[in-house]
């Protein structure tokens, strides 16, 4: 995973308002936190270069400079406007090179499974411990020519050297099936018909 480099600012105010003066002026406001610090550090980032971080990796590995000082963060959480979709907040998590860091990587499925079948993928993402400066982009699962029927748990695919989950192995990831056609109720048949008229007489 590529290494991106950032330049934040330092805060000391807080509140709405700020928040709101900030972001107009193309700014959004962070936190870098973590055991390893003995406080959190309250910065702002540059709203469209952490726009394109984040749009290049959901767990993008990040060095950002604050005022001169280096801080190896991880992106752990994002907040977007429910309407607009305009970060509000970001939340960095302070790492070190040498530890495993816990993420959710994306699951992307290749290949065709057999004519007349369908794909379901049951979680969009796997929860995995990984080296720093080795999170998968994706993890991939083929299923190509795979007929109806099948079903892919975590156990029958192999993870990435050095990335490690704690989700169950027979945790079903992806299933492999006919759709099937709900036929229209059909309408009451010729002698139910009849039955009623004789009835109504």
């Amino acid at each position: 995973m590529a290494l991106n480099r950032l330049s934040a600012e330092a805060r000391t105010d807080f509140g709405k308002g700020f928040a709101r003066r900030t972001r107009a002026a193309g700014r959004v406001p962070a936190v870098i936190y973590s055991s390893h610090l003995e406080a959190p550090v309250h910065v702002t980032v540059d709203a469209h270069e952490i726009f394109m971080i984040l749009k290049s990796s959901a767990n993008a590995i990040i060095d950002v400079n604050v005022e001169g000082e280096s801080h190896l963060v991880l992106v752990k959480d994002v907040q977007r406007h429910p309407v607009t979709r305009i970060l509000q907040h970001v939340d960095l998590l302070a790492i070190n090179r040498s530890e495993k860091v816990d993420v959710d990587v994306p699951l992307t499925v290749v290949g065709e499974s057999a004519a007349g079948t369908t794909v379901s993928i049951e979680s969009l993402t796997l929860a995995v411990s990984a080296p720093v400066f080795e999170i998968p982009e994706q993890i991939e699962i083929n299923v190509e020519g795979l007929e109806d029927g099948t079903v892919i748990r975590l156990e029958d695919i192999e993870l990435p050297k050095d990335i490690e989950t704690s989700v169950d192995a027979d945790t079903t990831l992806v299933t492999v099936s006919i759709p099937q056609v709900e036929l229209p109720e059909e309408s009451e048949t010729e002698e139910e018909a009849e039955a009623s008229e004789e009835d109504a007489e």
